[in-house]
């Protein structure tokens, strides 16, 4: 069962989750964006002995943002290199990275770069960390993060986490994952579906719903101890938790009254307040980046659209007009984008809406019919979302003109409800 097949069951819907358990990914690019910086990125010095493909993985980072082009880069060099400005602009390169990594003698890994301006032929970043082995991709992302800033000005989300879901063999796995969908971690393994993961605003706690108890119940859990505890699981349903942008509580959908309502609660549980009083089902709350806002999927109109109500309480304001079916609700950081899933026919697309603007006409993103579960970057400058391509359920990322597109593929696993962590990590 997928979040929309949960939520949409209410609203006179149904769709399915599919997916097996465990996941390698690599990452597929797709699109032209309209300005790209060329970079080159040899392959660092050592990094064959390595246990991960350090140059690889930092270009496939860069690659996916949509603001790099990847220049074929040969030749040998590293950090101690002095590379020639004028033969690299002859390639037409804009910046250039090179490294090194090497086994330290208490087994660590010695990882090192450098970034260069080649148009003015400056140094611009160099580090150097020693890291366990184990966190080689980290370190990879995470020099990914550097250059990315350094070139554009804005932070880098390559060392941030997602959270997914996959089913096989008859059980439901939440995983927690790098950016680009690897080195899959399991937060939790269960017989009955997992749905609508969320991730804590320190990054630290994901809440979710499980129905091991035979019906829709919420929990948080601590990401790094595995503790967990039942935070809503009152009479009726208990489902789509939403954290609050300070971490002290969550919305979430209740049915303990009757109809599905949304509700607040706190992180440590308790009695819940009413935060919407409908005939209606009202359902997927989200928080707007200052707290003062939710956003959810509501039928009252009708049919389901977005809306959004403050949380102290006042008059409900219709958002989604464009379309008769839009669920799903995401926030970029800002504030200034919606995301969302519209049905035109019986296809499922992700839209971006501009709340900025006034009267402003949603962008459909993508030319696919099953997608599902978008989810910003903590730096509002991609999406992750759930989709269906070549008969698997498969993770993409999107740059938010829907130019440039990332498939997070797998050999073996059909993959759903992702959500993007925080930064923090």
């Amino acid at each position: 069962m997928s979040r929309r097949a949960f939520h949409a069951a209410a609203l006179g819907a149904a769709l399915a989750l599919s997916g097996v358990a465990a996941a390698q990914f690599r990452v597929e690019i797709a699109g032209v964006g309209a300005t790209q910086l060329p970079i080159a990125i040899p392959a660092f010095r050592g990094e064959a002995a390595a246990a991960q493909p350090i140059s690889r993985i930092v270009r496939a980072d860069l690659e996916r943002s949509g603001a790099f082009r990847i220049v074929d880069a040969p030749g040998a060099l590293d950090e101690t290199s002095q590379p020639s400005m004028s033969e690299w602009r002859s390639r037409a390169v804009d910046a250039l990275a090179a490294g090194s990594v090497s086994r330290l003698a208490d087994g660590r890994a010695d990882v090192r770069f450098k970034l260069w301006d080649v148009v003015k032929g400056a140094e611009l970043a160099g580090q150097s960390n020693a890291v366990d082995p184990s966190d080689l991709r980290l370190a990879a992302h995470r020099i990914a993060d550097t250059i990315y800033e350094k070139l554009t000005g804005e932070k880098g989300v390559f060392s941030t986490r997602i959270a997914y879901v996959t089913r096989g063999g008859g059980r439901y796995t939440l995983r927690v994952a790098d950016a680009d969908g690897e080195g899959g971690q399991v937060a939790l393994n269960s017989a009955e579906p997992i749905i609508s993961p969320a991730w804590s605003p320190n990054g630290r706690e994901l809440a979710y719903v499980s129905f091991e108890k035979q019906k829709a119940v919420v929990y948080t859990q601590d990401v790094g101890s595995g503790a967990r505890r039942a935070i809503a699981d009152f009479k009726g349903s208990n489902s789509a938790p939403a954290w609050s942008p300070d971490g002290q509580n969550l919305a979430v959908t209740l049915s303990r009254e009757g109809g599905s309502q949304i509700y607040l609660i706190s992180r440590n549980g308790g009695t819940p307040r009413r935060v919407t009083n409908s005939q209606a089902i009202d359902t997927e709350p989200v928080f707007s980046p200052d707290g003062a806002s939710i956003y959810f999927v509501s039928d009252r109109g009708g049919s389901p659209q977005i809306y959004r109500t403050p949380v102290s309480g006042g008059a409900v304001e219709r958002v989604t007009f464009s379309g008769s079916y839009n669920i799903s609700p995401a926030i970029s950081p800002d504030g200034r984008t919606l995301a969302y899933i519209s049905r035109s026919g019986n296809a499922f697309r992700l839209c971006t809406l501009d709340l900025s603007a006034g009267g402003a006409q949603p962008n459909v993103l993508t030319d696919t019919s099953d997608d599902e579960s978008p989810s910003f970057a903590p730096n509002g400058r991609l999406i992750v979302y759930a989709t269906r391509a070549g008969g698997r359920d498969v993770l993409m990322t999107t740059t938010l003109d829907g130019k440039i597109k990332a498939r997070l593929t797998s050999s073996n696993a059909d993959v759903r409800e992702p959500v993007w962590g925080p930064y923090g990590r």
